[in-house]
């Protein structure tokens, strides 16, 4: 049987909260953590470039021969889902990353949807809401520096956006749609920004589409079960072997990973 090798990219931290989750289910696998840290943030870019730099992180990713390939951005899933399916299925599996808009939707009928301003303006995410809102009231809430507060690991600037983008949040709101991977780092404060409020996350249902994925195709097919023993943590940075950045450990699932031994330089690359 082969180890079960998970490969995560996204411009910045945002991957943190969907690697933390793989771990917790399958502590066995190894984990890819591929970022962008010279060219983030991905959100002001045009679509051709954050689909180049998507595509730049996925081939250093794949050059570890991961069983499958999870697009930890919602961002980039906008943009740049199709052209990394292009290039990398059937070989290897890319899973993407929408927001719980659904299942908030059945829990609530007043329902707000965090995320960033460019998400929020996309005629993809008014799609998302019209297929999948039904009957509820939806308020998208754009959050203008969450995510690069968050990224950065600066805590004073994460309060400060939270409570300007909870001030524009409709009284009495049920659910709250976490609709950038970087907020689920900071469910903490926006969950005591919005007492009343239930939040709906990403990142357990990526992670588990990410397993069921895995065991179906991709480099190590055939996987079963859940063998003993701890997988290896390596991270990319534009492409670079390296450490995970110093604003991952002012997260408890950026510790959580940063515990994990450390994995070797990349296999030949069996992808063309």
């Amino acid at each position: 049987m082969g180890c079960m090798r998970i490969a995560l990219i996204n411009s910045g931290i945002g991957l943190l909260a969907a690697a933390a989750e793989l771990h917790r289910l399958r502590p066995d696998a190894d984990l890819v953590l591929a970022m962008d840290p010279d060219g983030m943030p991905w959100g002001p870019r045009t679509a051709d470039d954050i689909a180049a730099r998507s595509l730049a992180c996925a081939r250093a990713a794949a050059a570890f021969r991961p069983d499958v390939l999870v697009f930890a951005c919602n961002t980039g899933t906008v943009h740049a889902l199709p052209a990394l399916r292009a290039e990398f299925e059937p070989a290897i599996p890319v899973i993407g990353t929408v927001p719980a808009i659904k299942p908030a939707a059945a829990f609530s009928d007043s329902v707000a949807i965090w995320a960033t301003e460019a998400t929020t303006a996309s005629a993809y995410q008014r799609r998302l809401i019209a297929d999948f809102a039904g009957s509820a009231e939806v308020t998208p809430v754009a959050c203008p520096g969450l995510a690069d507060a968050i990224d950065a690991g600066d805590e004073a600037a994460t309060r400060a956006a939270v409570a300007d983008a909870a001030a524009r949040t409709p009284a009495g709101c049920g659910a709250v749609v976490l609709g950038c991977t970087e907020y689920e780092l900071a469910a903490g404060p926006i969950g005591a920004a919005l007492p009343g409020a239930t939040l709906f996350r990403s990142a357990t249902a990526v992670a588990e589409q990410a397993l069921r994925r895995a065991r179906t195709g991709g480099a190590g097919s055939g996987l079963r079960g859940t063998p003993p023993g701890t997988g290896t943590l390596r991270v990319l940075l534009s492409g670079r072997l390296a450490g995970l950045p110093d604003a991952a450990l002012r997260y408890p699932e950026g510790r959580l990973l940063a515990g994990l031994p450390a994995g070797g330089r990349a296999a030949p690359s069996v992808h063309a």
